[in-house]
Parts: structure tokens; sequence; C-alpha cells
């Protein structure tokens, strides 16, 4: 057997090895929530373009000091896929107000 045919021949149909960055194809630092598959790196980069926000979350804040929870829902497309994802405060908040309510 040569090193020719057997450099790389393991198959990489699952594992860390079968993905990759959509945007480099790079293998490490994958970020894979909601099937994003962007390194770390491209998602520093794209991010504002995605259209992820950071946002500040602090329950322990009062709510004087800061404007009150929105319902605002991002929306991210990554080649023609659609996916919402609610606002971290937004979650908490219909949490919180369910566990009041009962």
């Amino acid at each position: 057997m040569t090193h020719e045919s057997v450099w790389y021949s393991r198959p990489r149909k699952y594992g860390k090895g079968s993905r990759e960055c959509r945007v480099c194809t790079h293998r490490a630092g994958l970020i894979r929530k909601y099937g994003m598959n962007i390194c770390r790196q491209c998602f520093r980069e794209k991010s504002t373009d995605i259209g992820f926000t950071k946002v500040r979350f602090n329950p322990s804040l009062d709510s004087a000091t800061h404007s009150p929870p929105t319902s605002e829902y991002h929306t991210i497309t990554i080649h023609n896929m659609k996916i919402s994802i609610a606002n971290r405060h937004n979650l908490h908040t219909q949490h919180c107000q369910s566990h009041h309510a009962a």
C-alpha cells in the first residue's frame, strides 16, 4: 500500500471530520447551532449581516434603568435557510409570566 492510497482514506460521513465552515471550509471552531455550520472567525465577521445582535441580559437589574423587553424576533437567512430566533429577554419574560399566572 502506498502512502497516497492510505492518506485521508477514512470515510468522513459523521463526526468532526465530516463538517466544515460553509464560508471558508475551516474545520475547527464550528458553530453548529441552528444548522449554521460557520466557524467562529467567520461568525464574528458575518454576524451582523446574518442578523445576530448582542442582547444584554441581567434579570437582577430593575426595569426603571433599562428599557422594557421587546417582543422582537430575529430572522436569520443562511444560504436560503430561514430560522426565527426569539429574543432571549423575551423568552425569559414569557417564562416568568407563565409561572406567575399559575
